[in-house]
């Protein structure tokens, strides 16, 4: 049954082989997301609660689908979705304490209705950006395929948020990898007030899954039996044989996209057709005339849950209202890590490695350490990377943890975070910083956020080549580092030589939180050195003094490194030159300490002069350390332009001269 009409039946309902027992178990899941809403809008009306998005009508999808799974199989719902939280027997008084942001809710007030998860209840909720979600079923049922499990991940997505590019990208994806994924489409004929045909050219989308290479099905959403049957024997073959399934439900959503909203852009006449639908009605009607439901056992079913609600309502309405706790706050931003560092022992044998040599190296003692450990990234395999970093790592590692991906820079991300959510620990490898972009969402929305948000872990480490110098333009030349500095969450690390850079890499991959790897494509083969061969870590957080002096301090990072150090020797400057290393969280300690030694500080970077990292740290050594100072904060990048291609046009664009030039003058105050 695809759309309602003037003339169409109620629903069509078909036991097939289900007991009563479940007949009555589906009708109780059924109603409590219902009677939850009927006491939400009340409140809503009553100013208890401050937003409500409703599913009212759609309950029958979230219900069939949840009772359809095993209760260790990850759920991804979307907020009309209730039903997968209440199916999943979450606690009732944590729900409610949830919707009015009180301590005791999953996010401690820091997130609103259903955008959180739960781990013991195998639920990963959304954030407001929709598509998303589909990329993390795609990194749950890859972890799952990887350890051999049977199971099957599920994720929601409406109608309208799959005009987003991660919808295609997280159906591309699972397709191409056969991933124990099932799709389903509440298409319920509206995002927000925009009907579908101002969403979408096709009808129906059972005519998408083919061009995916994926089997595509259609049910009517509001059958709750319907719903459930058709899950149910999906489920139990894609565990059998792994792939991913669309499912399409037709459905309607009988209030606002949020209550505020309305429905007055919903015609009558289709509004009062979907009316006779309704599943939780129409499923009692029916469970009533096959003499499964009488007035007796529904009157106790209605007091039972009736209980519940209030016994968790008084709950949470008798929890107090959030005392603010800085510490609290700060401390939640991150995982819990406490990094012992690794050093090399004293009689480490050592070798010649260019920084690239350094990297690759890193990288493959890192697998060798964590088994968990899974590489994705566009042409990693045989190919071994456009930079070759991992050359041979397929051959040694098999091509289950070195994997080769489609060019969906926003699915990788989100699998990564799939698999951290099982166990797993996920490198990704941008082929260059500059495409980083298009999956920038996944970064600083969900990589960055959900531990702050419901607790969760994002052991996700990006390498991102970068820099210029190679005359490749404006999209395989930027520094964007400045893009990520500015967000809570994130570490970032940038080594400027080949010891570094197997260290940092190794300490990132060992800590669970999100690191944004960046490694400078013009360092791969010109900057070499001797460097122990076995496996060892650089403290994260902690800045190198690579050259020290008196006449000035010198603040950067990367390939300004080595710009500060033949600066200072064609000029025969005394000078302090701090490697930062690790640029979020950097090392204030030692910026405050080279300051007060020489009393005179100018910040070299790559990047583009305006809004980049220096800006900030010269404004804290202004607040700071003003007592200090014997002259003005100087700092020097490149032009605020893109990066150019023509050799003699990038090497203007590059801040070297202009750098030279500053530090004389700064030298000379």
């Amino acid at each position: 049954m695809e759309t309602a009409t003037k003339n169409q039946s109620p629903l069509v309902f078909d036991r097939k082989n289900l007991s009563d027992k479940i007949l009555l178990e589906l009708y109780e899941s059924l109603l409590m997301p219902r009677r939850i809403e009927e006491k939400m809008l009340i409140l809503l009306r009553q100013g208890k609660i401050s937003k409500w998005f409703s599913g009212w009508g759609q309950e029958a999808i979230s219900i069939g689908a949840v009772n359809a799974l095993e209760a260790d199989e990850f759920i991804l719902p979307m907020h009309r979705n209730l039903g997968i939280f209440t199916g999943r027997k979450m606690p009732l008084e944590r729900l409610f304490s949830q919707f009015q942001g009180k301590l005791n809710g999953f996010t401690k007030g820091r997130d609103r209705s259903f955008h959180f998860g739960s781990i013991e209840h195998h639920v990963v909720g959304m954030i407001s950006h929709l598509g998303p979600q589909l990329a993390i079923a795609d990194g749950i049922a890859l972890a799952d395929k990887l350890s051999k499990e049977q199971k099957v991940t599920l994720v929601f997505s409406g109608d309208g948020a799959s005009s987003e590019g991660d919808f295609h990208e997280g159906l591309n994806v699972a397709a191409v990898w056969k991933l124990p994924v099932i799709f389903v489409v509440e298409h319920n004929g509206y995002g927000l007030s925009t009907p579908s045909e101002e969403q979408f050219a096709f009808k129906n989308f059972t005519d998408k899954g083919p061009g995916y290479g994926m089997e595509a099905i259609r049910i009517q959403g509001n059958n709750v039996l319907e719903v459930y049957q058709t899950i149910l024997k999906l489920a139990e073959d894609i565990r059998k044989n792994p792939r991913p399934v669309l499912v399409e439900a037709i459905t309607f959503r009988m209030r606002g996209h949020e209550e505020a909203s309305g429905t007055k852009y919903v015609p009558k006449q289709l509004m009062e057709n979907w009316s006779k639908l309704d599943p939780v009605e129409n499923y009692e009607n029916y469970l009533e005339e096959i003499g499964v439901l009488d007035e007796k056992t529904k009157e106790k079913i209605n007091k039972k849950i009736k209980k519940k609600i209030n016994d968790g309502l008084d709950i949470a309405f008798a929890e107090d209202a959030i005392s603010p706790n800085l510490e609290n706050e700060l401390a939640d931003v991150y995982a819990p890590f406490q990094q012992n560092v690794h050093p090399p022992s004293e009689n480490s044998s050592k070798a010649e490695k260019r920084l690239v040599d350094a990297i690759s190296d890193g990288l493959k003692q890192s697998m060798e350490k964590y088994q968990n450990l899974i590489l994705m990234g566009q042409d990693i395999g045989e190919y071994g990377g456009v930079f070759k970093i991992t050359d041979g790592f397929k051959k040694q590692f098999g091509a289950d943890r070195v994997r080769n991906t489609p060019l969906c820079e926003s699915a990788i991300i989100g699998a990564g975070l799939g698999l951290s959510i099982k166990g797993f620990k996920a490198m990704v490898e941008m082929q260059f910083a500059d495409f980083v972009s298009v999956g920038f969402n996944q970064i600083v929305n969900n990589l960055a956020k959900i531990h702050y948000r419901w607790g969760q872990q994002a052991d996700v480490v990006i390498r991102m080549p970068t820099g210029a110098g190679m005359a490749a333009g404006p999209f395989h030349s930027q520094s964007n580092e400045a893009w990520f500095f500015h967000t809570p969450g994130l570490k970032i690390v940038y080594p400027s030589n080949p010891y570094d850079a197997k260290g940092l890499l190794n300490a990132a991959i060992e800590d669970p939180n999100p690191y944004l790897y960046f490694e400078h494509k013009g360092m791969y083969r010109s900057i070499s050195a001797e460097i122990p061969d076995e496996y060892y870590t650089v403290e994260i957080g902690k800045a190198a003094l690579v050259k020290e002096g008196t006449q000035v301090s010198i603040v950067t990072y990367g390939m300004g490194v080595h710009w500060a150090q033949k600066a200072v020797e064609e000029f025969g400057i005394s000078a302090d030159i701090l490697d930062l290393r690790t640029l979020l969280p950097w090392d204030k300690e030692a910026v405050k300490k080279t300051v007060k030694k020489t009393g005179k500080v100018i910040f070299l970077q790559e990047d583009c002069l305006t809004g980049g990292i220096g800006a900030e740290i010269c404004a804290w050594i202004s607040e700071f350390c003003f007592q200090d100072l014997d002259a003005p904060v100087m700092r020097e990048g490149s032009l605020d332009t893109p990066v150019p291609f023509a050799p003699n046009l990038e090497k203007q664009f590059l801040p070297v001269d202009r750098f030279k030039r500053k530090l004389q003058e700064l030298i000379q105050f």
